[in-house]
């Protein structure tokens, strides 16, 4: 099925080499963008450029730090000498924590470096988007925040600092930028089946207990997929979402009804 909303249009997605960001290059792909898949892991990144190839057309693949000013400042620069715009920017790429720990337990390296790599990674990347979106008179930028990023996550409370910080930096772009035909809007899922989340702070590959009450968190009783999110993030990319900008949406199986 070739929808082609995103036909000739550049999207760029970070932390494109697994679980949300990997489910939306492909989708962006299938419709007929033209994808740059950015990600920390070049060997898993470039095996999703080479999916995207076989099937699509030629994607750019790059190894990039969201944390890295300068690697994110090469992120842009070379999406646009390959493709000359961007008109979709996709900023997935973040941590977990690796601990369920109160606050003024957890080691505050780590506490610190989440907020640098989730936040402040986040920031420079649309930071840098939106000066190129203005250049080219427009664009859609989604930013994946988390549920952590709406209600409080206990034992992670740098994430859940990281997450909020996103909503509002998402938040309050939008309305810098709403008159320039720049949207800026926010995901927040909540269980969704990605190596981060099974392989993460509570190992939810390895613990049924956990595994169970994750699903029983969700109205629907079930974790969400990847490709559910890309679809919610493809239609706030998309000229379908139009009048909607600086909006936080759970995608959340019922969790906050």
């Amino acid at each position: 099925m070739h929808m082609g909303r995103f036909e000739n249009k550049t999207c760029l997605v970070t932390g494109a080499a697994s679980g949300i960001g990997k489910a939306t290059a492909l989708a962006f792909a299938r419709e007929g963008a033209h994808v740059v898949v950015a990600d920390i892991n070049l060997s898993a990144v470039t095996d999703v450029a080479a999916a995207i190839e076989s099937n699509f057309g030629k994607p750019l693949a790059l190894k990039v730090d969201i944390s890295s000013r300068s690697d994110v400042k090469n992120m842009i620069a070379k999406t646009v000498a390959a493709f000359g715009r961007i008109d979709c920017a996709v900023n997935c790429a973040g941590i977990a924590g690796k601990h369920s720990l109160n606050l003024h337990e957890y080691p505050e390296d780590e506490w610190v470096n989440m907020i640098h790599v989730n936040l402040i990674g986040t920031y420079y990347c649309v930071k840098d988007e939106i000066a190129q979106m203005v250049n080219n008179g427009g664009g859609s930028i989604v930013n994946v925040s988390s549920a952590a990023g709406l209600i409080s996550q206990p034992g992670n409370s740098p994430y859940a600092a990281s997450k909020f910080g996103i909503v509002g930096l998402t938040r309050t772009a939008a309305k810098e930028y709403a008159t320039q035909n720049i949207r800026i809007n926010a995901v927040c899922p909540t269980v969704i089946e990605t190596p981060m989340i099974m392989e993460g702070r509570r190992k939810l590959a390895h613990n049924p207990e956990a595994l169970e009450a994750a699903k029983n968190y969700q109205a629907m009783k079930r974790m969400g997929r990847p490709e559910e999110v890309a679809d919610v993030i493809l239609w706030l990319c998309s000229d379908q979402s139009s009048f909607i900008t600086g909006h936080a949406m759970p995608v959340d199986g019922g969790a906050f009804a």
